[in-house]
């Protein structure tokens, strides 16, 4: 197939989406398909081969059968770009519009979760008139976070309550929505999810920052993090994970692929954190790590990525709208 792959964006993750983007594109062409790839730059400019790329509706993009939209953050994972390529009529990799919108909001994800009882960790939104006390009720530390961001960007461990309210003024920086979290004292395990109706579940891999916590720097420079797969927590935890990973993926309605990310409590038990609808997807990225381990390389990710975008769309085209 002939296939789109859109890299850069308008978020803070720009450079992270390049980076992805060229290995999609590799691992397309490794796997027998035409990689085409288009780069949106931070001012919504989309070009190709030095070219401006031009947005009809029914017009295709560029000819392509499908679209793998390597983006991550605002603008790339929360439905707006699912958005515009529904609006195109165009097959592409991933979540659709809701559930990736659905995902990329900590709170709107946390509400959905507490409404089915799934296991995560207490929090509370920045809002109202009562949300300090709730905090001081939580316990230290807190974990203090941009509702609707990536890669850690604006987040802040408060050891101590005077801390608070600078972290909440720098999460407000990148989002009205801020999100308070009480701290996990597990495991950071994260696993990875492929499929459209009958999703299955990678391996799971711990997560060993090499600093305080996972942050930007730990997640994208070398050395900063060490992911050991499969995660040593024993064959129930591992089972549990895999178990959580695909009816929390069903549950927010995610299609294609997505990252869970899990903390396995001492005593066993496990904790859903987030999920991630389009996470790195470098070669060397914890997504695709995690199906290497699993037995599924990274040119055959890619090429089973695409098949199932073209077959949701498919699927999708049998309704009158």
């Amino acid at each position: 197939m002939r296939v789109a792959v859109l890299s850069g964006g308008r978020s803070s993750e720009h450079d992270v989406s390049l980076r992805s983007g060229a290995a999609v594109a590799r691992g397309l062409r490794e796997a027998g398909h035409e990689a085409v790839e288009v780069t949106i730059g931070r001012d919504g400019g989309w070009t190709a081969a030095g070219g401006t790329v031009e947005l009809v509706p029914g017009g295709g993009l560029l000819g392509a059968d499908a679209v793998f939209p390597a983006l991550h953050g605002a603008f790339g994972e929360d439905g707006s770009i699912q958005g515009l390529l529904e609006w195109l009529d165009l097959s592409y990799v991933g979540s659709d519009v809701l559930a990736s919108a659905i995902c990329m909001d900590k709170l709107t994800l946390k509400r959905l979760f507490a409404a089915h009882g799934v296991p995560q960790v207490e929090f509370t939104a920045v809002e109202g008139n009562d949300w300090w006390g709730r905090c001081e009720q939580m316990g230290l530390p807190l974990w203090v976070k941009p509702s609707r961001m990536g890669s850690s960007v604006g987040i802040s461990r408060v050891a101590k309550l005077d801390e608070l309210d600078a972290a909440v003024e720098l999460a407000l920086r990148h989002d009205p929505r801020v999100i308070v979290e009480a701290s996990a004292a597990g495991r950071e395990v994260e696993c990875s999810v492929l499929g459209n109706a009958e999703p299955q579940a990678s391996l799971p891999g711990e997560i060993v920052a090499q600093g305080v916590w996972y942050d930007f720097e730990a997640k994208y420079t070398e050395g900063g993090m060490e992911l050991r797969v499969p995660a040593p927590i024993g064959e129930e935890a591992i089972e549990r994970v895999r178990e959580l990973a695909v009816s929390v993926f069903q549950l927010a309605g995610c299609s294609g692929l997505a990252r869970c990310d899990f903390f396995v409590e001492p005593d066993g038990s496990v904790l859903v954190n987030e999920i991630n609808t389009m996470p790195g997807f470098t070669d060397t990225s914890v997504y695709a790590k995690l199906f290497e381990a699993t037995g599924i390389g990274y040119p055959e990710l890619c090429d089973r990525l695409v098949k199932l975008a073209v077959e949701r769309h498919r699927e999708s085209r049998s309704y009158e709208f």
